[in-house]
C-alpha cells in the first residue's frame, strides 16, 4: 500500500516561546521539568511515523502521552512548533488559510469522543452540515446525507433529535457527518470512549465492517490497549510526548521495546488480539482431487498424520480425507472423491483466537483456514489455540 501520511520529527510545545524550549529538550530536560522551570508543556517530542493507504493506524497512550495533541496536529488545529506532514506526497504545514480550508474541506474529516452534534438539528440536518458548509444545494447534500445515514445503520431515524438517541446511535450519527464529506482520511479521537462496553463493542465491529467497505484511512486514537490491538492495523505507543514503539499487534506483543511497552501488554488477553493468521500452520501436504489413494496414504504417511484437506488444482477447498477411510477405499477399488467428508471446521484469516475456542475443542480435525475464495491459507491445530492464550 503506498503511504498516505508521513509525519517527519514533529513537535509541538506549548506556552510563549515555544520554539526556545526545543534545544532544552535535545539537553535532557524532562517533560515536568520544563514546565516548572519554563511554564511550557511539551505535547509532543520528535514524532515520526507513516500511515499506509487504507489502513487503520492506532495511536494509543495513557492520559497526558500527548496522543490527541498529535492528531490534532494533523489537521493542524495545532499547529506543530518544528516538522513537517507530509498528505499525498504533499507538505501541509506551510499552507496559507485558503489551502488549509480546502484541506480540510475535502481530504480529511474528525469524529469526536462527545460527538459535537447540534442539539437543535435533526439526524438528517447535522449529517448535512458539513455539506452546507461547503455551499452544496439542499437537495443535493441531503441525498448524500441520506447514503451515509444509511451506512451507518440508522435508516428511519433521519427526522429524530439527538436527544431521542442512544450513545451510540449519536456516534454514528457523528460518523455519517464525516463520511458525508468523502474524506480521504478519518481522524476518530477516542470516538467509543464515552459508551457503554456493550455499544462500544458493537462500535468496534461497525467499524471494521465500514472499512471492509470504505477502504478510508483511519487514524485511531484510544487509551485502551484492547480496543487499539482490536481495531489496528499498527499500533504506535506514546508517552510523555513522544512515540516508543509502533508495530502490529502481535510486533509489540511478541518484542515489546522495553519495560514501559512490556507493562502495557502484560495483563491484555491475546485471545482478543491474535488472529487465526498469525498461529495458522502451512496448508502442506495437502491432497488435490486428481491423486490416486495409494499416493494420498503415502503423503500421510511420510507426514505421520491420520487426515489430509482435499483441494482443487487452484487450492480451493473440497473436504477432507482420513487415513482409515483411504485405506478402506482401497481396498474397495475407489476413488478419492468418493470419500471426500464435509464435516469439518474452518474459519476465515481475520477470527480471533477467542471465536476459535468452541471451534477447537470440538473438532477432530485441524481448522481450515480460507480466503473468500475459498482457498485454503492455513492449518490450525487444538494446541495452537490453546497456547495462544498465554
Amino acid at each position: 500500500m503506498p503511504t498516505k501520511i508521513q509525519v517527519k520529527n514533529i513537535t509541538k510545545i506549548f506556552g510563549k516561546n515555544p520554539k526556545s524550549i526545543v534545544q532544552k529538550i535535545k539537553q535532557g530536560m524532562s517533560k515536568n521539568e520544563i514546565l516548572e522551570k519554563t511554564g511550557h508543556t511539551v505535547g509532543i517530542y520528535n514524532a515520526n511515523f507513516e500511515v499506509k493507504e487504507g489502513e487503520i493506524f492506532v495511536i494509543m497512550g495513557l492520559s497526558g502521552s500527548g496522543k490527541s495533541t498529535l492528531i490534532r496536529c494533523l489537521n493542524l488545529l495545532n499547529k506543530p512548533t518544528a516538522g513537517q506532514i507530509f498528505v499525498d506526497g504533499e507538505e501541509v504545514t506551510s499552507y496559507n488559510k485558503k489551502q488549509l480550508q480546502e484541506f480540510r474541506k475535502t481530504k480529511i474529516a474528525m469524529v469526536f469522543q462527545h460527538f459535537g452534534l447540534f442539539t437543535h438539528r435533526s439526524v438528517l440536518e447535522n449529517v448535512a452540515y458539513g455539506l452546507e458548509i461547503k455551499g452544496v444545494p439542499k437537495e443535493e447534500r441531503e441525498k448524500i446525507a441520506l447514503k451515509n445515514i444509511q451506512i451507518v445503520g440508522l435508516e428511519g431515524y433521519e427526522q429524530q433529535m439527538p436527544d431521542q438517541l442512544s450513545g451510540g446511535m449519536q456516534q454514528r450519527v457523528g460518523l455519517a457527518r464525516a463520511l458525508a464529506n468523502d474524506p480521504d482520511i478519518l481522524l476518530m479521537d477516542e470516538p467509543f470512549s464515552a459508551l457503554d462496553p456493550l455499544i462500544r463493542r458493537e462500535m468496534h465491529v461497525e467499524l471494521l465492517d465500514l472499512q471492509a467497505k470504505l477502504k478510508k484511512t483511519i487514524i485511531f486514537i484510544t487509551h485502551d490497549i484492547n480496543e487499539a490491538f482490536k481495531l489496528g492495523d499498527r499500533v504506535a505507543v506514546m508517552k510523555d510526548g513522544q512515540i516508543v514503539q509502533t508495530g502490529t499487534p502481535e510486533e509489540i506483543l511478541e518484542s515489546p521495546a522495553d519495560e514501559y511497552i512490556e507493562d502495557f501488554v502484560k495483563d491484555i488477553d491475546r485471545s482478543k488480539v491474535l488472529q487465526a493468521k498469525h498461529i495458522m500452520m502451512s496448508p502442506d501436504p495437502v491432497a488435490y482431487m486428481k491423486d490416486g489413494l495409494k499416493l494420498v496414504v503415502k503423503k500421510m504417511e511420510q507426514q505421520g498424520i491420520s487426515s489430509l484437506y482435499v483441494v482443487d488444482t487452484n487450492r480451493k477447498l473440497q473436504g477432507i480425507v482420513t487415513i482409515d477411510d483411504a485405506i478402506e477405499a482401497r481396498q474397495r477399488g475407489q476413488e478419492l472423491k468418493d470419500i471426500i467428508k464435509h464435516d469439518f471446521e474452518k474459519t476465515n484469516p481475520e477470527t480471533f483466537i477467542q471465536d476459535l475456542i468452541p471451534q477447537a475443542t470440538q473438532t477432530k480435525y485441524p481448522i481450515a483456514v480460507i480466503d473468500q475464495e475459498q482457498k485454503l491459507l492455513g492449518l490450525i491445530v487444538r494446541v495452537s489455540v490453546l497456547s495462544g492464550l498465554v
